[in-house]
């Protein structure tokens, strides 16, 4: 029989955080530990990692992940902190959206399946957090008890449009008017749930961006050349992300609006969708007078936008 280095490895690192773990198939994991139900741990993408690593490296690397796992196990086993009740939390409007990136909820493997999230756009991860006085807390899927997923998330888009408050500015920048919707929280991404509120008829959608979590960055488009339009937009946005606090992502998405918008307000952020939002890009080369697209969507927005203009 083949020895199994590196999920045996894992069991014996566990063994030693005080988790007892047992290999119940290549990729599955069975966990006990005291305080905790047992359960079961998905390793397949945590294994497909560790054979990139090279043999000298992989028992620091397994260690690593062990003591990630062992933290989030002995963190369930904890008494619940007051804030954890559901029924309490919707009833006071404690619930807000914050976004991250998918890279930044990678680590310990198995986090972001447990927080309660939902992807916003590639790379992008909406995630229900409780606001308290002195601290934002990512909530647990396993706290939301019987409530459907899409109600927890529908009161926590509410709670940050209603309670937080936000500007929206517009000026011209290189040439682009171009909308700033910010505040000092960290919430404002969710205004992306009701983007009619700050673009006109936008025939075409509009071109957005999330630098850091003060920020969402609109330009409507219209009338403006649509490349010099992506070019200000990723250069905007790239100046926020370099001199930007706990910056996102300096990708810039198109928003078109489509079925999530046809929905009354209230019954869209309860629906369990999202926004339509596409990456685009396009590398300008002034002096060869060059415009290329980085991405399908993008060459089919430019094609969009220059065909009503042939």
């Amino acid at each position: 029989m083949t020895h199994d280095v590196v999920g045996e490895g894992l069991v014996k690192a566990l063994a030693e955080e005080g988790v007892t773990g047992n290999l119940i198939g290549p990729t599955t994991v069975g966990v006990s530990y005291p305080g905790v139900s047992d359960f079961t741990i998905d390793i397949g993408e945590w294994r497909a990692r560790a054979a990139e690593i090279p043999p000298a490296q992989l028992p620091s690397f397994i260690a690593h992940v062990a003591q990630g796992f062992a933290r989030s196990i002995r963190a369930q086993a904890q008494p619940s902190p007051p804030w954890s009740d559901i029924e309490r939390l919707l009833a006071e409007e404690s619930l807000r959206m914050r976004l991250y990136t998918e890279e930044a909820l990678s680590e310990p493997p198995g986090l972001r399946d447990a927080l309660l999230t939902r992807t916003l756009a590639p790379g992008l991860v909406e995630t229900v957090v409780v606001d308290t006085p002195d601290s934002i807390v990512p909530l647990n899927r396993s706290q939301i008890g019987d409530r459907p997923e899409e109600q927890v998330f529908g009161a926590a888009l509410h709670a940050s449009l209603t309670k937080e408050p936000h500007y929206a500015k517009t000026d011209a920048i290189w040439g682009v008017p171009i909308t700033h919707v910010g505040e000092t929280h960290r919430y404002v991404g969710s205004h992306i749930h009701v983007l009619r509120r700050h673009v006109g008829a936008a025939r075409y959608g509009a071109l957005v961006s999330f630098p850091v979590p003060e920020y969402l960055i609109v330009h409507e488009i219209g009338d403006t050349h649509i490349v010099a339009a992506l070019e200000a937009m990723q250069e905007l946005t790239r100046t926020h992300v370099e001199k930007g606090d706990k910056a996102l992502t300096a990708q810039v998405y198109w928003w078109f609006p489509g079925a999530y918008e046809q929905l009354p307000e209230p019954a869209a952020l309860a629906s369990g969708q999202v926004p339509d939002l596409r990456p685009v890009e396009v590398e300008v080369n002034h002096r060869e007078k060059s415009v290329t697209p980085l991405t399908a969507d993008t060459g089919r927005l430019i094609e969009l936008w220059m065909s009503d203009r042939a």
